[in-house]
């Protein structure tokens, strides 16, 4: 497996693993079969598989064209990864195998290539799973110890016209199925394939609109508790920001609009900021907390307008909020956390659609 020199570019969705090999001819250096005897076959999944174009920008910052098809994604078993070291977290997780053909479709050639960083396999719940990498420091060891339905390297360097594949490990918990693969282009918009019979059934995630208990705190840190209900996640436009100073990456996304009524369960009085608890997850499982726009004493964003910020949300009473999120260009919401604080707070999360923009 080739090792990275550009492991910046994968922070937060990959994490760099250590092989536990052994030395050639040392005991317990190879991997134990299973209880059979046999090594258990990964199960390939039904997917999208179209070629698509996408582009790269190398180390230079030039933009190179690519052709991507994903050829397969396999489910595996956790005693395949017997001879890595999984951090805890990690540990108990089931490992997918995504293999992708990948070809330079430009006039020159292309250096310093790892296409796999910006790809991601997202569970039904919308969550990105988490990228394993390998990293062998013993050059006495033998065997890769990849599993072998995931034996594909890739190329760093593409001359024109040239293919190769990889083959990359994603990190899924139990339970949880695959929907999406996704490539975050370096060009500002977002690849999905569709992975097929799992589009539903996402464990933990609540239909769009059902109301929810949700634990917060009041003012004072104490302890809170609202019943939560999200009324709507609408597309919306850039030019209703015009006013705002955005940023180069700001401007290549899309604006979405959730609203969530609160009606105060407890005992305490509220401020109307209840949706700085809100993160919306895309398909790809990119993650987009409230925008906050300075606008003191300004006339807002019509399409979202906020909670009056000095009106305090009684107990028994209801408040509608408006915020908004920014997601990459053709990476489309799929779901809407309320991460909560407090003693017994949970993450609420729901099921979310983009309704057009209006």
């Amino acid at each position: 497996m080739r090792v990275r020199r550009r492991m910046a570019g994968a922070a937060g969705a990959s994490v760099l693993m250590l092989l536990a090999v052994g030395c050639a001819g040392a005991p317990g250096a190879a991997a134990k079969p299973g209880a059979a005897g046999t090594v258990r076959p990964a199960e390939p999944l039904p997917m999208e598989s179209a070629a698509r174009a996408a582009t790269w920008t190398g180390t230079d910052h030039t933009s190179h064209p690519l052709r991507l098809e994903p050829t397969r994604l396999a489910l595996g078993h956790p005693s395949d990864l017997a001879r890595i070291r999984l951090d805890d977290d990690l540990k108990g997780m089931v490992p997918y195998y995504l293999t992708v053909s990948y070809t330079n479709t430009g006039k020159e050639t292309v250096d310093n290539l790892y296409p796999e960083r910006n790809f991601t396999v997202s569970g039904t719940d919308g969550r990105a799973g988490r990228q394993v990498t390998l990293f062998r420091t013993n050059p006495l060891a033998t065997g890769s110890g990849l599993p072998p339905e995931c034996q594909e390297a890739g190329k760093a360097k593409l001359s024109a016209g040239q293919t190769t594949a990889f083959c990359q490990i994603f990190m899924l918990p139990k339970g949880q199925k695959p929907s999406i693969v996704s490539y975050k282009d370096d060009g500002g918009d977002t690849l999905l394939w569709q992975i097929g019979g799992t589009q539903t059934g996402a464990a933990g995630v609540l239909p769009a609109h059902r109301p929810a208990d949700a634990v917060t705190t009041d003012s004072d840190r104490r302890t809170a508790t609202v019943l939560a209900t999200p009324k709507s996640v609408r597309t919306g436009s850039l030019a209703d920001l015009s006013r705002f100073d955005l940023s180069a990456e700001q401007k290549k996304s899309v604006p979405y609009y959730v609203t969530v009524e609160y009606r105060n369960t407890g005992k305490y009085d509220l401020l109307p900021s209840l949706n700085d608890s809100l993160v919306l997850t895309s398909a790809s499982g990119q993650q987009a907390q409230k925008m906050l726009l300075l606008d003191i004493g300004g006339p807002g964003v019509a399409p979202c307008p906020e909670a009056v910020p000095d009106r305090m949300l009684k107990p028994g009473a209801t408040v509608t909020e408006c915020t908004i999120h920014m997601l990459p260009k053709g990476d489309p919401p799929a779901s809407l956390t309320f991460q909560g604080n407090g003693d017994g707070a949970r993450p609420v999360t729901w099921r979310a659609t983009a309704d057009p923009a209006t």
